[in-house]
């Protein structure tokens, strides 16, 4: 294991601390920026698992840094499983090349549920009338006619029915 020591330039010294150099100390291993390390107490604290007085009440900082590391783990293991996950792709398809989704207006779904409010509907009767179901026309009220596999030919429905703008043109 490469040495990261700060002390002792061009020593390879195996009873000094690898991040500050200090000499005849007892050594724990830790993790400091991802490099395995042999540490003093000291330099312990460094550490991505905090040293022996991690759950002793750490500063702010140290929290946040947590939350960050486990907020990126999280979005990790998220993209990881959308990426393997294409059995519903495979399975209910799109039919972009046939009815592709236009481009859409900065704050499309706002627009929608002002229209559909003047027009005096609920989200299930506009659906009834367009003859598609209520979580289509939620979808696109909260902005996410893309994620959603709404077709273009839905919009030009809506925005004929509710004379709105809701594609670009």
């Amino acid at each position: 294991m490469a040495k990261y020591s700060t002390g002792g330039v061009g020593s390879d010294d195996a009873d000094s601390c690898e991040l500050c150099g200090a000499d005849d100390v007892s050594l724990q291993e830790t993790t400091v920026a991802g490099a395995q390390l042999q540490v003093c107490a000291d330099c312990a604290q460094h550490g991505e698992d905090g040293g022996p007085d991690a759950d002793s009440g750490g500063d702010d900082r140290d929290t946040d840094q947590e939350r960050r590391r486990e907020a990126a783990r999280n979005a990790a293991r998220l993209a990881e499983a959308n990426s393997t996950d294409s059995a519903h792709w495979e399975a209910e398809g799109t039919d972009y090349e046939d009815d592709p989704l236009p481009y859409l207006v900065r704050d499309y779904g706002d627009l929608l549920a002002e229209a559909r409010q003047d027009a005096g509907l609920q989200p299930d009767e506009l659906a009834g009338e367009l003859g598609v179901t209520e979580a289509d026309i939620v979808a696109v009220e909260q902005g996410r006619a893309n994620r959603a596999n709404i077709p273009g030919s839905l919009i030009e429905a809506i925005e004929e029915r509710l004379n709105v703008q809701l594609s670009e043109e």
